[in-house]
């Protein structure tokens, strides 16, 4: 059941803003995560304050440099058939499409899909985990099967995300707002690993809003996709997928970024895996290579060392498609 919150319908942004420094207010866009949360007693909240009617969080478009600009409060579905990120950004695409099941793609917004709390059964649950506050971590000798194998230290959640990945690949630009202005932080810098803060999935501030994402201009041969692995072919989230985006000359890889989804608290950029294809044709060695540096590393926990594997098959079946 829900808990009884007052709920606010700015129309302005700064409305939004003032709304949101009240103690115990909680943003509310596609409310797909926000809702099961609070209905699950993960957290609570005083008053929800809706994004759905602000302008300036709306909309898909180019930008004057070239790249293109996404309000927060696109919806997923948006995202995905729109002709700018379908033609020029194709992992965008692909990685929006694979989200969740058509009904929740038409309702949560890009902005929700990238600040989700975490799915791990334990922080969902009523067990005082250490990211809410507690002392340890349940899945470290618990059922750790959909848990991380990169960068756990104290809490081995996995981020949710899909369009996550794929924006830190494409070298995308999160702009947030709060009372005190604007200000930018690369998607790369803006998820918060364990190590760091273990409350935290996002550098977001009490009361600032991500507000749209910035993606410059693809590169000349950009090529890109977005491979997951997951349960079922739809609904579940990633056991293991790879964000990749390449710039190829003359039929050799330039520039690439590799970036996994569904094995660490964050995006999880692989350099070794980018550097094993750099100056090279994409063809069956440098993928197995790239495949082989991407998990290493790694470090599984007791029932989840599956995903060692399924991360190699992920890494190279992606990189031979788009050879």
């Amino acid at each position: 059941m829900l808990p009884r919150f007052d709920y606010v319908r700015p129309s302005t942004l700064a409305e939004a803003l003032s709304a949101l420094g009240a103690p115990g207010a909680r943003v509310h866009a596609g409310g797909t995560d926000l809702l099961g949360c609070l209905r699950d007693e993960v957290f609570g909240a005083a008053s929800v304050v809706s994004l759905a009617s602000l302008p300036e969080l709306k909309g898909i478009g180019k930008t004057p440099d070239g790249g293109l600009r996404i309000g927060a409060t696109a919806t997923l579905a948006e995202v995905a058939r729109h002709p700018e990120v379908v033609g020029r950004y194709p992992v965008l695409a692909q990685a929006a499409l694979s989200a969740a099941s058509p009904q929740l793609r038409n309702q949560g917004t890009l902005g929700g899909n990238l600040c989700q709390r975490p799915r791990c059964w334990y922080f969902r649950a009523d067990f005082d985990c250490a990211r809410k506050d507690g002392e340890i971590c349940y899945a470290e000798n618990g059922e750790n099967e959909l848990h991380a194998i990169f960068g756990g230290s104290g809490c081995h959640i996995v981020h949710p995300s899909d369009t996550a990945p794929a924006l830190v690949a494409l070298d995308a630009v999160a702009v947030l707002a709060s009372p005190k202005g604007t200000r930018k932080v690369p998607l790369a810098d803006f998820f918060v690993l364990p190590a760091v803060d273990h409350k935290r999935e996002t550098v977001l501030a009490a009361g600032e809003v991500l507000t749209e994402v910035l993606l410059p201009r693809p590169p000349a041969g950009a090529r890109g996709s977005y491979r997951k692995a997951r349960t079922r072919g739809a609904w579940d989230f990633a056991l293991a997928g790879l964000a990749s985006w390449l710039a190829v000359e003359g039929g050799v890889v330039r520039r690439a970024r590799l970036v996994l989804s569904g094995v660490a608290p964050v995006p999880w950029r692989v350099r070794a895996a980018e550097e094993a294809i750099t100056g090279k044709a994409l063809g069956p060695s440098p993928a197995r290579s790239a495949a082989e540096a991407a998990v290493a590393g790694a470090k599984p926990l007791a029932k989840n060392a599956y995903k060692v594997d399924l991360v190699r098959g992920v890494v190279e079946e992606a990189l031979l498609a788009l050879a």
